[in-house]
């Protein structure tokens, strides 16, 4: 899953940061208004952290131009103690949840995971896919009901396929959303059919069908269509 932290404190930000990809989340991160807009206009992200108050802009701004962009992006709003009119402005925006500061880093991964189950997978807390069971909260899968041994970015890779199933997905997003700015270093793609390679042996050695499909020309559709 890959989330935009939008917060002008760096070490609030960076806490935020360094907590969340040790729970395997891709971050990027934003501390201006303008920053904010280069990166919801140009990328898709699942999750947005977003501090209504930025030195050069508003955050309920930045909300508007998200709803915008992508209904689906859940937007968890990070306000001031005593800013109850910012909190009700952005629910009234198309805000999902708030979070005052201080706040507790665990508190925040919780909600987040909440969200993310009430926006991608209809509040279930098991996402299946066929005889793929996928696990959020302990980051598991069980094929035909036989644990399945994946690495992080395969874990990572099958819950983003599943989370857009039936559609196309170019080697572009694929990189995009599993390496967040990372992926500006690579020199090549090569690396994702590694990826993808792995994950479809590993499905269909637990007796699942390939539902992996290359759409020549196009990307990847996960689909058992």
């Amino acid at each position: 899953m890959k989330i935009l932290i939008v917060e002008d404190e760096e070490e609030l930000l960076n806490s935020i940061t360094s907590y969340l990809k040790n729970e395997d989340f891709i971050c990027e991160k934003a501390t201006t208004f303008l920053e904010a807009e280069d990166k919801i206009v140009g990328f898709n992200y699942d999750i947005i952290i977003l501090d209504i108050g930025l030195p050069d802009g508003s955050g309920l701004d930045l909300l508007t131009l998200i709803k915008q962009q992508s209904a689906l992006t859940g937007v968890l709003i990070v306000s001031a103690k005593n800013s109850l009119d910012d909190k009700l402005a952005g629910l009234d925006l198309g805000a999902d949840d708030y979070i005052t500061k201080p706040f507790h880093l665990a508190e925040l991964n919780s909600r987040i995971n909440s969200l993310i189950r009430r926006r991608q997978f209809k509040g279930d807390e098991v996402i299946k896919f066929n005889e793929i069971h996928v696990n959020p909260n302990s980051k598991t899968v069980t094929v035909n009901n036989q644990p399945m041994e994946l690495t992080k970015k395969e874990y990572n890779l099958l819950l983003y396929f599943i989370t857009n199933k039936n559609k196309v997905l170019t080697k572009e997003s694929i990189a995009e959303h599993l390496w967040g700015d990372d992926i500006e270093m690579a020199d090549s793609f090569d690396f994702i059919y590694t990826h993808m390679g792995n994950l479809r042996k590993k499905i269909k050695k637990l007796g699942a069908p390939n539902y992996l499909r290359t759409m020549y020309g196009l990307g990847y559709k996960f689909s058992d269509k």
